[in-house]
């Protein structure tokens, strides 16, 4: 791969892994638009696991937190708030990791079309506008229990076809769940964690029992760009979700999908 390639591969999975505007209908654009190769199994699994690396940094705190109080409700048979905050996100993240596993072959044969990816840009975009104009927004992370994080993992096996944005249809369900912005947002990143790891060890088992041949300068750097951009944008993204809303994610969807219509119809 060219210098500038794994640069712009890598930031546009990290800038975009975490948005609710899809990362797979941006990294369509470089190969319909500029005639760019596909990056290779081995670099998407290297940005891929750069953005896991962000979450579980920025997070750290968090995930310290609750694994410590789900240890301690092991051994007391007590659960706390913690504790049952993240027994629900490993309930949550059992949906999508059994649809991937069932689905992975027919999503990736059938449905990585560019007439898919511009339908679920603009489909779930609208989605995401209804579900920030009609939650009630009133809860916090705490008030995720059973029943809302099984609704939320089961939203979340539509990111598997591409386009839809698995933050996107997360941070939807959230919302429509009656979670505030902020908290619906550090929901779907939580639950990106399973999520991108299971994603990366089936690409990193496929990537093994594979021939490839593997540039490690090139993973390298693509993981690391991956990470930092992904985490700069988780953070930024925290800090200004409640002043500014899902709209403005919501019009750059919009924009997205005509340019990928018109990709459709005059490219």
């Amino acid at each position: 791969m060219e210098l500038l390639h794994i640069i712009a591969l890598a930031l546009i999975q990290g800038l975009t892994e975490f948005l609710p505007i899809s990362s797979s209908a941006h990294l369509i654009l470089p190969f319909e638009i500029l005639g760019w190769e596909d990056q290779g199994l081995a670099f998407d699994t290297a940005v891929h696991l750069g953005s896991l690396f962000a979450v579980l940094v920025y997070f750290r705190e968090d995930i310290i937190r609750l694994l410590g109080a789900t240890w301690t409700a092991t051994i007391t048979q007590e659960h706390s708030a913690d504790s049952k905050l993240a027994i629900n996100l490993l309930i949550g993240s059992v949906p999508v990791i059994i649809a991937g596993l069932v689905f992975k072959d027919f999503v990736e044969g059938s449905l990585r079309s560019i007439e898919i990816i511009a339908f679920t840009t603009v489909f779930f975009g609208i989605l995401l506008w209804i579900a920030d104009l009609k939650g009630k927004q009133g809860f916090n992370e705490q008030g995720l229990d059973t029943r809302r994080a099984l609704v939320i993992g089961v939203a979340q096996c539509f990111a598997l076809v591409p386009g839809t944005s698995r933050s996107g249809v997360t941070m939807t369900a959230a919302l429509m769940c009656g979670f505030d912005r902020e908290s619906a947002s550090r929901i779907s990143f939580l639950l990106s964690i399973p999520a991108i790891a299971g994603a990366a060890t089936l690409k990193t088992i496929d990537l093994v029992t594979g021939d490839t041949a593997i540039d490690w300068t090139s993973l390298s750097l693509g993981l690391v760009l991956s990470g930092v951009s992904a985490y700069i944008c988780i953070k930024l993204f925290l800090d200004f979700i409640n002043q500014l809303g899902f709209l403005p994610f919501v019009i750059y969807r919009f924009i997205l999908g005509a340019a990928l219509t018109g990709l459709i119809f005059f490219g």
